[in-house]
């Protein structure tokens, strides 16, 4: 589902840790727009919340709950 307040808010988290989207993007070798749709929600990628999340020192399910509760599997 989209969730454009919690993309604001990933964003602001990983300002203050020093990172950004684009930063991601860079190196995962994608564009940066891949990680701000799934940041967004529009599209998923797991390769790319595990990204997010290890910036923010977390997990994909704490970040996207809904995206891992749907298939059972809290524990990525």
């Amino acid at each position: 589902s989209v969730d454009l307040q919690r993309h604001q808010l990933l964003k602001l988290r990983l300002r203050s840790k020093g990172s950004s989207f684009a930063q991601i993007a860079r190196s995962l070798c994608v564009l940066q727009s891949s990680v701000t749709v799934v940041s967004q929600g529009y599209r998923r990628s797991h390769r790319i919340q595990e990204a997010i999340a290890t910036e923010l020192q977390t997990t994909p399910a704490d970040i996207f709950p809904e995206r891992y509760a749907e298939r059972g599997d809290i524990s990525h």
